[in-house]
């Protein structure tokens, strides 16, 4: 294993070290329990939280800023964060108006942030809970009851951030996260494994002509393992996956995100996103807006995520709003 690392017991809070040192103006870090909250928490209005294991950078850390996050908490690498790291996220960013803790459902993540959510509840806060399970591959995986939440949680944490930035009130936010929820799917592929740095091995084994379909971003199995294929065939089949289980339907608007699961370069990535765009418009949906690039990563897993979320007035108007995070920036 080669990996640009010290000791593997010290990479996230090593790691956490180098995001405060390169964005002291945007992100505090915290440590034991590890947490990344805005540099000028508490929030004054409603706080927005989320987390979950390392290891898919920029996701969460790197999105704490104005226009997004308040606070995120990282696990150990592919691992769920604990309720006292949850809980110290609360108490640094949460005032009045209260929180919504944004969850991937993975097991470990749900339960920890719901018992964080009732312990910060026992205490007078008005903290609650959004789950988003957007991977159409399986219906249950490794570490999950029911769908997995994957790519769409960077579109739900950027335009419930926008929608907590502008002043909405808690039971806004949370109708504004529920609705991204119903509206988002995504699915993803993999060329090659992940590589925990504490294990040492990949997670899995793929031939040099296999790929698996409809992976997980920890490395769990997907819908089956299928031969390489051109990547126009690869991709119309991914978009056929997410097409079919909303279903989309002529005249739809939506954003479309092509995320690179860490190894795979942008050369690759813009060619899946054109041939994606070309499949959707081919089904008289209509992409009006685009995300490009790494952003919810495996490591250096080779893959890609498609991830779609249909539009509305108001998401549009949400996803359009100013962002400044270390990872996502624009409008300001």
């Amino acid at each position: 294993m080669k990996k640009i690392i010290n000791d593997p017991a010290t990479v996230v809070a090593d790691s956490l070290a180098g995001l405060a040192a390169a964005h002291a103006d945007l992100v505090r870090v915290e440590y034991d329990p590890d947490i990344v909250v805005r540099a000028d928490s508490p929030a004054s209005g409603v706080s927005v939280i989320s987390g979950g294991g390392s290891g898919h950078e920029p996701l969460h850390v790197g999105f704490v800023g104005p226009g997004m996050l308040h606070g995120a908490v990282p696990g150990a690498v592919f691992t769920s964060p604990t309720p006292d790291g949850v809980q110290a996220a609360i108490s640094a960013t949460t005032g009045d108006a209260g929180a919504l803790l944004l969850v991937k459902n993975y097991t470990g993540d749900v339960l920890n942030f719901e018992t964080a959510a009732e312990l910060a509840s026992a205490e007078g806060l008005d903290v609650r809970t959004v789950v988003i399970d957007d991977d159409v591959a399986v219906a249950d995986s490794t570490f999950t009851a029911g769908r997995r939440g994957v790519g769409g949680t960077v579109l739900l944490e950027k335009i419930v951030g926008a929608a907590a930035e502008r002043g909405d009130d808690l039971d806004t936010v949370e109708s504004v996260a529920r609705s991204v929820v119903e509206r988002v799917r995504s699915i993803g592929v993999a060329l090659t494994a992940p590589t925990v740095p504490h294990v040492g091995e990949p997670s899995f084994e793929l031939g040099d002509d296999e790929v698996e379909f409809g992976i997980g971003i920890h490395g769990e199995p997907g819908r089956e393992r299928r031969r390489v294929e051109p990547a126009s065939e690869l991709v119309e089949r991914m978009v056929s996956a997410v097409a079919e289980d909303f279903p989309l339907e002529r005249g739809d608007d939506v954003l479309l995100f092509t995320n690179s699961m860490g190894g795979t370069p942008l050369l690759e990535t813009y060619l899946a996103h054109g041939i994606a765009e070309r499949a959707l418009a081919d089904r008289g949906v209509t992409v009006v807006r685009r995300l490009v690039g790494p952003y919810i990563t495996s490591l250096e897993m080779q893959g890609i995520s498609l991830t779609i979320l249909r539009m509305d007035d108001r998401l549009t108007d949400l996803w359009d709003a100013p962002v400044r995070t270390p990872a996502l920036r624009w409008g300001m």
